[in-house]
C-alpha cells in the first residue's frame, strides 16, 4: 500500500477511535425495503456462506426487518465488484457490501486491477476466519505432522490466483518444500474444492465457513485428510491453534516439524504479516462512501445485537466458526489491521510472487 493510502486509512480509524461521532442519530426504518448484500464471489465459497450466515440475522435486527438478498459478482478475483462498490452512491442503506482477503491482498499489494480504496468505505461489521488446508486420502496416508514425507509429490490445486488469498497457503507449501501446481482461474473456493471432489486437485484448503460446509464432509468420509490450519492469534500476537478446529496442528506446529522450515526471519515475518492482514481480519462488511450516520449507526447497531443474541455462538460455531465478530470503532481498527502490511513484507511478496509464477505488480 502507497503511504497516501496507508495515511488515509489510518487518519479514518484514528477519527473513530478519538470519539469523534456524528451528531445525534436519527430514526431509520427499513420497513418493506429490500437490502443487496453483494458478495464479490462464486456462490460456492466462503464469502458466500458467510453472508448467507449473516443476513438473515440482520434482517431480524435492521429497525423494519428488511429483506437481506446476498447477491453474487464474481470476477478478477473479486476486484470486479469492489471496483463496482466504490462507484456506488446509496444514502439509503439498501446496498451493502462484503470483502474477504483475497480482496485485501491485491489492494495490499497495489495490483493495477484495483480501483477501489478501503479507506473511502464505512465498515460496519467485521469477522475473522481460519482456514484447513487438507490432502487427498493417499498422500494423506503419508502425511505424520510433518511435510517430509510430502516433498516428493507433486500436488495441484485449484486457485484463484496467487495475489489473492491463496498466496497464504502456496507460500505456506513452499516453506514446508512442498511441491504444489496452483491451476489459476477459479471464481471461488468452493469450485477449488469441487475440483479436489472430483480429483481434478490433489490438495486444497477452504476459509472455515467453507470447510464446515462442505469439506468436513469429505473427511468425515475418509476421502480427505486433514493437513493443517493456519492458525490463530493469541492476546499477545503469537499463533496458537485454530479454536475452530483445535484438533488440528497450525501451520507453525507442522513446520516446526519441518526439515527446512524456519518459524523465524524474512519469509516467516512476510508469511504472517499476510495471514494477519487476511485472516483475523477476514471478512469485513461495507456501506458506500457517504451514507448517513444514522444509517451506518442502524447496521452498527444491528450487527451488535446479533452478536450479542443468546444462540449465537452456537450457531456460528457450526456454520462460520468461533471467531470475534467487530462493530463500530471496532470494525475500523479491524479494517485498518487487515488493509495494512509492512513495506518488508510486501517487497517480500512482490518479488515472490515474480520468482515464483511470475506475476509482475510493477
Amino acid at each position: 500500500m502507497n503511504n497516501s493510502k496507508l495515511t488515509s486509512t489510518v487518519a479514518a480509524a484514528a477519527l473513530v477511535a478519538a470519539g469523534m461521532a456524528a451528531p445525534a442519530i436519527a430514526e431509520v426504518d427499513f420497513s418493506g425495503e429490500t437490502i443487496e448484500w453483494v458478495i464479490p464471489f462464486s456462490e460456492t465459497g466462503g464469502s458466500a456462506k458467510w453472508a448467507n450466515f449473516f443476513a438473515p440475522l440482520l434482517s431480524e435486527e435492521l429497525p423494519g426487518n428488511p429483506t437481506v438478498v446476498v447477491k453474487f459478482m464474481p470476477g478478477a478475483g473479486s476486484t470486479k465488484g469492489a471496483n463496482w462498490f466504490q462507484e456506488q452512491v446509496h444514502e439509503d442503506g439498501t446496498v451493502l457490501f462484503g470483502t474477504s482477503g483475497s480482496t485485501q491482498f491485491p489492494y495490499l499489494l497495489d495490483d493495477p486491477r484495483v480501483r477501489y480504496e478501503y479507506s473511502d468505505w464505512i465498515p460496519v461489521m467485521a469477522s475473522g476466519t481460519g482456514g484447513v488446508a487438507y490432502l487427498n486420502a493417499e498422500d494423506g496416508a503419508k502425511f505424520d505432522g510433518s511435510a517430509n514425507a510430502l516433498k516428493d509429490i507433486d500436488f495441484i490445486y485449484g486457485s484463484q490466483g496467487a495475489t489473492r488469498l491463496d498466496l497464504v497457503p502456496l507460500l505456506a507449501w513452499e516453506m514446508l518444500g512442498m511441491n504444489v501446481e496452483p491451476v489459476f482461474g477459479i471464481k471461488g473456493r468452493g469450485d477449488g474444492r469441487l475440483m479436489f471432489e472430483r480429483g481434478e486437485a490433489t490438495i486444497d484448503y477452504q476459509t472455515s465457513s467453507g470447510y464446515l460446509g462442505a469439506s468436513a464432509d469429505l473427511v468425515a468420509s475418509g476421502t480427505a485428510v486433514p493437513m493443517m490450519t493456519w492458525g490463530a492469534l493469541d492476546e499477545e500476537g503469537n499463533i496458537v491453534r485454530d479454536p475452530t478446529f483445535p484438533e488440528i496442528a497450525s501451520f507453525k506446529e507442522v513446520c516446526e516439524a519441518t526439515d527446512g522450515c524456519e518459524t523465524s526471519g524474512e519469509q516467516w515475518d512476510a508469511w504472517k504479516a499476510f495471514f494477519v492482514a487476511g485472516f483475523p481480519v477476514q471478512k469485513i462488511a461495507f456501506l458506500p462512501a457517504g451514507t448517513p450516520d444514522d444509517v451506518k449507526q442502524a447496521y452498527s447497531d444491528a450487527f451488535d445485537a446479533v452478536r450479542k443474541r443468546d444462540d449465537f455462538a452456537t450457531l456460528a460455531a457450526l456454520q462460520v466458526g468461533k471467531y470475534p465478530v467487530f462493530v463500530g470503532e471496532g470494525a475500523a481498527k479491524a479494517t485498518v489491521a487487515g488493509t495494512t502490511v509492512s513495506a518488508e513484507a510486501k517487497a517480500f511478496v512482490q518479488n515472490w510472487l515474480q520468482e515464483a509464477y511470475g506475476v509482475s505488480l510493477n
